[in-house]
């Protein structure tokens, strides 16, 4: 059988053997039929909470936090149907500042943000990036639970009228996206998110995907994200079209909840026993564009490999690892993935984005990981992992070498799939 995976801006045509393959993705929905009318039906009628126009009052300084570049959040379509609410309830333009939630993300250009927002917006409005490296731009809000002060932007703090906006997909650490994780740590000091994502909590085993309560780094995002005060709520569900498959708009964390569900509903897809190998993607463009977000799907491949099993990850990985990244210097500066997770384990030892290395490292203490991407081949091997140029082949060989019944499943649309063993 040929399975198109998700890759780049388009699909990736791979032959898998017949009988020993298993696709698995999540339920399909359809696309709503009218999205602007969805969307601003959700914002009358929100859940948990009063209507947007009841939150505004004259001259109130509101923030409109958005996902970034890294993200599928249709904000195309849904920033200009917010702000067009927000001026026919009488808002003033002056009043508005969009914030990019970068996490500990690069800013965006400003080219990115008018294919993300649209150049109308972007010639029309006050639009910034978050500053994760600077405290002059955050101001405290308490502290974690390590006793960091837990620091937040400052245009999201002083808002009268805070709108978080994203989508909620399955998360491979937090649980889901969207919901609190648009303030924390989508607009947090990274001092915060190191503190958040450090070793204890990645490695706690309510630590994954489609599990929020007892997850300690769900549970502190939730908690910080509320300490800055009420915040409405306004996600989406997509399918793999991109189209709005529901709206979840109203109180943060019951808004989140309902959309969650929906979301939980349609991706967790039960096997009945383990594979030898696990072909996966990161779900294409645009959270395949680096390595960094790579281990998402190779976190998804890993809930159902066997131990000592293959996992083959499709990601083009256009902007690379990207190169100087903490990322990246922490696996090339390390002389093997079993070193990184040592280093993490030290008393002591602190750097930005360590989580995906240590997620990383999780992986390949379970199984061997292949990637199939527009990397060359040497800086793959410097990440620790090995080059798959031909996914057809690597699958045959590997199926051949394990044997009679060895089996193969295939997840088209990576961790948008919350693939699970039913015992």
């Amino acid at each position: 059988m040929t399975v198109p995976l998700a890759y780049g801006r388009g699909w990736l045509p791979v032959s898998f053997p017949d009988d020993a393959t298993t696709v698995i993705q999540p339920r399909a929905l359809p696309g709503l039929p009218d999205e602007r009318a969805s969307v601003l039906a959700a914002l009358e009628s929100p859940i948990g909470a009063a209507p947007l126009r009841e939150w505004l009052r004259p001259g109130c300084r509101i923030c409109i936090l958005f996902t970034d570049i890294t993200r599928a959040t249709p904000n195309e379509r849904l920033i200009p149907w917010l702000l067009e609410h927000l001026e026919q309830a009488g808002v003033q333009r002056d009043q508005v500042t969009l914030l990019c939630q970068l996490g500990t993300h690069r800013p965006c250009t400003r080219e990115e943000f008018e294919r993300m927002l649209t150049p109308a917006v972007v010639a029309g409005w006050r639009v910034i990036n978050h500053d994760p490296f600077s405290h002059q731009a955050c101001v405290p809000v308490g502290h974690t639970r390590t006793g960091v002060p837990a620091w937040i932007h400052r245009e999201c703090v002083e808002a009268e009228v805070r709108i978080v906006t994203g989508f909620i997909e399955p998360h491979f650490f937090a649980g889901f996206s969207g919901g609190p994780k648009g303030i924390m740590p989508g607009v947090a000091h990274v001092d915060t998110v190191m503190s958040n994502h450090g070793a204890e909590n990645i490695g706690s085993p309510r630590a994954g995907f489609g599990q929020c309560e007892g997850n300690p780094v769900w549970e502190e995002l939730m908690e910080i994200a509320q300490r800055v005060g009420p915040s409405f709520l306004l996600n989406v569900t997509l399918n793999d079209r991109r189209e709005i498959t529901g709206v979840f708009a109203g109180d943060l964390a019951l808004a989140h909840r309902v959309g969650r569900e929906t979301v939980r509903a349609s991706a967790m897809q039960p096997v009945e026993a383990p594979f030898e190998v696990v072909v996966t993607t990161n779900s294409g463009y645009p959270l395949d564009q680096n390595l960094y977000q790579g281990v998402k799907g190779m976190s998804a491949a890993a809930r159902i490999v066997r131990p000592g099993g293959t996992i083959i990850l499709a990601a083009e990985c256009a902007e690379g690892i990207p190169a100087g990244s903490p990322y990246d210097e922490l696996l090339r500066e390390s002389d093997s993935i079993e070193t990184v997770l040592a280093r993490l384990a030290t008393p002591g030892f602190s750097r930005p984005e360590q989580w995906q290395a240590q997620l990383q490292g999780v992986v390949q203490s379970k199984a061997r990981v292949l990637v199939h991407s527009s990397l060359p081949d040497d800086v793959l091997r410097e990440a620790h992992l090995e080059p798959c140029p031909d996914i057809a082949a690597a699958v045959t060989a590997e199926l051949g070498r394990r044997g009679p019944g060895a089996r193969v499943a295939v997840l088209p649309l990576g961790p948008l799939t919350i693939p699970y063993l039913r015992d």
